[in-house]
């Protein structure tokens, strides 16, 4: 059943594609923005599933034979540079829409400027899932759950084998603050304790001693599972630190953990919640899946997955409803009920 886009927002943001996705340009030429943080196993992930679908895209035609190119920027994660870029793709009147951001925070700081009421331009997220995001402007869209369902799912899963006492370290910031509220509501509405919820900022994780003290506290109180509000990059200096502290059951985080395996045998045996997985049986997915393994060597995330789908509708809107940002932005709202309803890889 496909499963509807919902409101939120992003921003935009050094051309780092192939030339076959952002060459050096043709007057004719559609462009679209795209905003990552380049150097993450997300931001990859993201930019890897956007070129995909562009470049089927151009290979079957294009739009009547006009090209569409991607303006890649490296938002690096940070708001204060989400900001500007988003700016600069606001005032590009070239830019018909734009894909992005992979963080809730950095995606949530650009809201203001892509809702801009003289100057919108849509932006649709692949990724974000803060339920903020849902509010951030009528320009602006999301193909990912938000947390409020993250967070659940994580609970019933533990509750289903049987784990009582939990402990969550999360991120603190738009992402891990409402997982970790939506997990330990859901996780004690199922009978479950929650002995401790730790807040961390990234600089934390650095030192290792306020770490063991977060972890030790947790493991005297009977900790049976770790829930880990964060990033892959979060996670691979926590689940170490939990297996040194003696920690030998359950660790698990949503879909900012995606990308992990990529730290090696540090990170074994760490659960992920995700909206999508390869071994997805759809028709849809299973193309998916052989084309991205073919174009980039490896198997796709939800990450990737996702972006592929938000690029797909898009792109649609743009061969449907028409090239100009108004139009897009109608189109899209639109599907599943003034327009057709879209279902892709991760429907």
């Amino acid at each position: 059943m496909p499963r509807p886009l919902r409101p939120i927002l992003a921003a935009a943001a050094a051309c780092l594609l192939s030339a076959s996705a952002c060459g050096p340009g043709d007057a004719e030429a559609v462009r679209l923005g795209v905003a990552v943080p380049a150097a993450t196993t997300g931001g990859r992930s993201v930019q890897r599933g956007v070129t995909l679908a562009v470049e089927e895209f151009n290979a079957a035609g294009g739009l009547e034979g006009r090209k569409v190119e991607l303006e890649v920027r490296d938002d690096g994660g940070e708001s204060d540079r989400a900001i500007a870029i988003a700016a600069e793709l606001r005032d590009d009147p070239r830019v018909a829409a734009v894909i992005g951001h992979v963080n809730s925070t950095t995606t949530l700081a650009a809201a203001a400027i892509y809702n801009d009421p003289d100057n919108g331009v849509l932006e649709i997220s692949p990724t974000a899932s803060s339920p903020r995001l849902s509010e951030a402007g009528p320009w602006t869209f999301r193909v990912s759950p938000t947390d409020l369902a993250y967070g659940p799912a994580i609970a019933r899963w533990l509750t289903g084998r049987g784990v009582k006492r939990a402990a969550v370290l999360y991120l603190n910031d738009e992402y891990g603050r409402p997982l970790a509220e939506s997990f330990a509501t859901a996780f004690q509405e199922g009978g479950g304790t929650v002995l401790a919820r730790d807040p961390f900022l990234p600089e934390t994780l650095e030192d290792d001693e306020a770490l063991r003290v977060y972890l030790a506290r947790a493991m005297r109180r009977g900790m049976e599972a770790l829930v880990i509000g964060g990033t892959a990059e979060d996670a691979r200096r926590i689940v170490p630190a939990a297996r040194r502290a003696g920690h030998r059951g359950i660790i698990i985080g949503a879909d900012g953990l995606l990308g992990m395996e990529e730290f090696g045998a540090s990170v074994d045996g760490t659960y992920v919640g995700a909206a999508f997985f390869a071994d997805a049986r759809s028709e849809e997915a299973a193309r998916f899946v052989r084309l991205y393994r073919e174009r980039w060597g490896e198997l796709p995330n939800a990450d990737g997955a996702l972006a592929y789908d938000a690029a797909r509708v898009v792109l649609r809107a743009l061969a449907q409803g028409g090239t100009g940002r108004k139009q897009v932005r109608d189109y899209v709202a639109g599907i599943g009920t003034a327009t057709p309803a879209f279902e892709g890889a991760t429907a």
